[in-house]
Order: C-alpha cells, then structure tokens, then sequence
C-alpha cells in the first residue's frame, strides 16, 4: 500500500501500509538479515551510491527492505511524508536534536523531560547549542522564551513521569512564528492516540520499545518528519553515526503494529478504571492521570488525544521507605524501568530514571521519594486493581 491509501483508518495502515513483498508472494513481512546488497556491475554500483531511489539499498546502516516498512508505516500512522528508524528511542531523540543543530543555535525545551533526554541537551549545550527550559503547561513561559532565530522546541507531549500534558497546537503557533522546529516526543501519548502532526509538531520522536513493540522485546525508535528532513538532515547524521535499527528489530516492530491499536486502547481503558479505583486511597497523597476529571490539563488531554493515556503516576505517603514497602508487596506488577508492555510495572523515577538529577531538580518536577511511575499492561484490570490496594493496605 502506499500513500494514495490515506483514506484508510489508522488501525488498517498500521498492519497493511507499506509492505514490500518479495518475488515469493509471502504474507508476513520478510526479515531482509543482510548488512550488504549486490549490485549488477561496478556501474550499476556507481550509479546507487550517487542516487539510490526508494527501494535500493546499499548498506543496512544507511537503509534496508525491512526497516524501510516499518518506517513507512510508521510515517503513515503519524502523517508525516517520511521517516527514519533507530536503534532505540534515545537514538531517535539524538538524531533528531543534533542533526540539526549547529554551535550558536538555540533550543527551547519542557522542563519535564526523561533523564535520558536532559542528557541529550546537556550534550548539545556542551557543543554550543544555546538550551533554555520553561514549565511546558505555561504558555507565557514558552512565549518568553522562543525569540526569533530559535532553531528547535523540544518537549514530551505528555511528560516523563509527572503526567504535564503540553498544549501543542499552542506551543507550535509560536515556535512557527519564531521559525522554529518543534520536535515532540511522542511517547506516552503512543501512535495510537497521537495527534501531534495535525496539531502542528514538524517532527515527532518514539521509543518503539514501548507500545510499538509492547512486549518488552527490543530495543527501537523512530523519527518521522518531513521528506526533506529525514533524508536530507536526519539519515546523513545517522547513517554515519551508527544509529541505524537492526533489521530483525524491525520485523518485531512491525509485528508489534499490528495489535498496537487493540493493546492501548484496552490499557488505557484499564488505567482510567484503576485510576477511578485508587483515588482517595489513604495511602496515596495523590492519583495523577490525565484521564481523571482533576487533573490540571484534563480537558486539553481529552482535546489533544482523547484518552488518558496508559500511564499513571502514583504518590505514596510516607516518602521512600512506605513506597520502597509497598513496591515490594506486589505480586502481579512488576518492579522495572520499561513502559508500555503487556504486563504492568512499577517504576520509582527518583532512584531510577531520574536519579542523575539534582534533588532540587526532582523537586521541581514533582519527582518526590513517594512518586510511583505505573505503566498499565494486559492484565484482567480487577486483578490489578486488587494488586495496587493490596500493597498499599499493607
């Protein structure tokens, strides 16, 4: 399928757009597990590596069958003209951010990011790239902030791990005004909900370990953006880098696409329950989802992607040891640092994901010593359910 199939709904192009079949007719995707291509002659040779057009390849760093599929359909779930897989979702962020930055350039970022990601700043302002931070939920700090020669925006459209939901369509008017890139990491909004392009975001970001892949398998990510972008700034940078996703990580990506739809919807239905069924715990200080009718950016959430999302974040009263306690009483969600599979897992982002941050850092973000990160899996939801007020009784 290609391009001219954009009347078809999302959860069709995410298991049919953009197969490439081989001469044998087969059904599922094929794993192409080649780091080479042969070529007719040397002039056959000289002619791809000058102008290698959509379906030939050269060297699996630069491109291959496989991974081509999943970006193609990848860049059919997003609406974006193109798009470029890596080997997990950090590569997908630092290829984004550093292959178009320059020393000089400036880039305005959520203040609520993944360590991973401030990681990633911190490296471009170490090469002269000028970073300033502003709280993603106040539009007067982003207006401040982006003056006119800012090179890119960057921010999670729901954030890692306190839940801030971004109003992107907002921040994209004035980055646009500036004329500036706005970069979105679309992660805890998944594919499935996502509505980052319509909204105005030029490129988006995903770690594909999470939803796509949604059975804690591979390591993945993506960059979907312009043609221009992709082929012109993005592969150059990555293809000479090492930053290219193995080709049967592809075929498991791929795979995962084609229940994504079922898998998100139903954890997301299951988190808004569990959500409902925790608030006023009195173990819990706090029940923080965006599916909730309190929460701050509830009715943008429900504007942005109609859902809540598969995530909630959790605080514990009684700080570290009450929450270390109750982590340790569960017995169907496991304790780990992934999000988005089958089976639901807890994480502590303040010695964990987050821990590199400075303790008043953590605080700014609301990474306090009783907040829980729970990614919402499979499982039957009163089973859940029955978990999470287990461990917290106790």
């Amino acid at each position: 399928m290609t391009t001219r199939d954009k009347n078809l709904r999302p959860r069709t192009r995410a298991i049919h757009h953009g197969t490439r079949r081989s001469q044998y007719g087969e059904m599922s995707e094929a794993i192409f597990l080649t780091q080479g291509f042969v070529y007719d002659s040397a002039g056959h040779a000289e002619a791809r590596f000058q102008d290698s057009g959509p379906d030939e390849f050269i060297y699996a760093r630069y491109g291959n069958p496989t991974s081509r599929m999943f970006e193609d359909r990848m860049a059919a779930l997003e609406g974006t003209e193109d798009a470029f897989a890596t080997a997990s979702g950090m590569a997908a962020v630092n290829g984004a951010m550093f292959s178009m930055c320059a020393p000089g350039d400036r880039v305005v970022a959520s203040r609520a990011l993944f360590g991973s990601c401030l990681y990633v700043l911190d490296l471009l302002a170490k090469f002269g790239v000028e970073i300033g931070f502003v709280d993603g939920t106040d539009l007067d700090q982003w207006r401040d902030a982006i003056r006119p020669g800012t090179k890119a925006v960057f921010f999670e459209s729901v954030s890692n791990p306190g839940l801030e939901v971004i109003d992107i369509a907002a921040v994209a008017d004035l980055a646009h005004r500036a004329g500036a890139t706005v970069v979105a990491d679309n992660v805890f909004a998944t594919p499935v909900f996502s509505r980052a392009v319509d909204l105005g975001a030029d490129v988006v970001v995903y770690s594909a370990t999470k939803h796509i892949d949604g059975g804690g398998r591979a390591l993945a990510g993506v960059i979907c953006g312009s043609r221009d972008y992709i082929r012109n700034t993005v592969e150059p940078y990555l293809k000479h880098t090492g930053g290219a996703i193995s080709p049967f990580h592809s075929w498991i990506m791929l795979n995962g696409l084609t229940t994504m739809d079922l898998r998100v919807r139903a954890q997301a239905d299951s988190a808004l329950s569990i959500a409902r069924a925790l608030q006023g715990h009195a173990g819990l200080a706090r029940v923080i989802y965006p599916g909730l009718e309190d929460h701050p950016q509830h009715d943008l959430a429900m504007a942005q992607m109609g859902s809540g999302g598969t995530m909630i974040a959790l605080e514990i009263a009684g700080g570290k040891e009450a929450t270390f306690a109750a982590m340790d009483r569960l017995r169907i969600v496991k304790i780990s640092n992934n999000l988005g599979d089958a089976r639901s897992i807890v994480t502590h982002p303040a010695t964990t994901t987050h821990q590199r941050l400075s303790e008043e850092d953590r605080a700014r973000l609301g990474i306090t010593p009783g907040l829980l990160r729970l990614s919402v899996g499979l499982e039957d939801t009163q089973d859940l359910i029955d978990d999470l007020t287990g461990a917290l009784d106790g």
